[in-house]
């Protein structure tokens, strides 16, 4: 194992701590979910010989494989991209969360892929799956994510499925924006969702390089990639 890996994570830790001190908050009220794109299933495995539970994955066909490979360790596996509904009953037999649902399609095929088509509990599928709303913070569509004015129309549709579990927003911050005023309207659309959903108190923000950012406006969900795992080998 590469002892600069663990020195990438404890750094990370640390700057994590003090940014919760700075912002007055409890640091074990957060999640760090390392962000492994691109990134061979034996980085994984040295992340978890480090102490790491949380992983993160925003291609489908990667995560799949890499959690089918690693399946005997005791890991929680994020999906962090976009996904086609197409893809949401495989999905679902190995994510515990996802942060990025983004459209009603999306909710209804979640939904629905805990159950066969009789109505019975589907094998391999949990219960119940954690998920974000993802926010779009820009006015480009291939971003992703629903517009800030029509979060709490789509968090309520994902309340209203009995397998799925509203954690919160998600969101990612524009490059053109400071952001902390990108994360402050993420709070915003938070606290909307709240006075509907009061449990969804949980907000995914915060990258390699706005995670103070994303803490000191309410963070509890951060989402680190290449700061840990060091650059991503080139993609095939």
């Amino acid at each position: 194992m590469s002892a600069s890996l663990a020195e990438r994570l404890s750094l990370v830790q640390e700057g994590i701590a003090e940014a919760a001190r700075n912002a007055g908050r409890d640091v074990n009220d957060l999640t760090t979910i390392v962000v492994t794109k691109f990134h061979p299933a034996q980085l994984v495995r040295d992340l978890y010989d480090l102490g790491v539970r949380n992983v993160g994955e925003n291609r489908h066909q990667e995560a799949e494989a890499k959690a089918a490979e690693l399946s005997e360790l005791d890991l929680t596996w994020h999906f962090i991209g976009q996904l086609q509904s197409n893809k949401a009953r495989a999905a679902r037999k190995y994510a515990s969360v996802v942060h990025s649902v983004d459209r009603p399609s999306l909710v209804t095929a979640l939904g629905n892929a805990a159950f066969t088509p009789e109505g019975e509990p589907e094998n391999n599928i949990v219960e119940v799956l954690d998920c974000f709303v993802q926010l779009n913070l820009t006015q480009n569509p291939a971003r992703g994510g629903v517009q800030p004015a029509d979060v709490v129309e789509l968090a309520e549709l994902v309340a209203a499925q009995p397998s799925l579990n509203l954690l919160g927003v998600m969101a990612v911050a524009p490059l053109d924006e400071e952001p902390r005023v990108a994360f402050a309207r993420v709070r915003a659309a938070s606290e909307r969702v709240q006075t509907v959903i009061p449990s969804a108190t949980y907000i995914s923000t915060g990258m390699s390089h706005d995670y103070a950012a994303a803490i000191s406006e309410g963070a509890t969900h951060l989402r680190i990639g290449s700061a840990i795992t060091g650059n991503r080998p080139v993609s095939g």
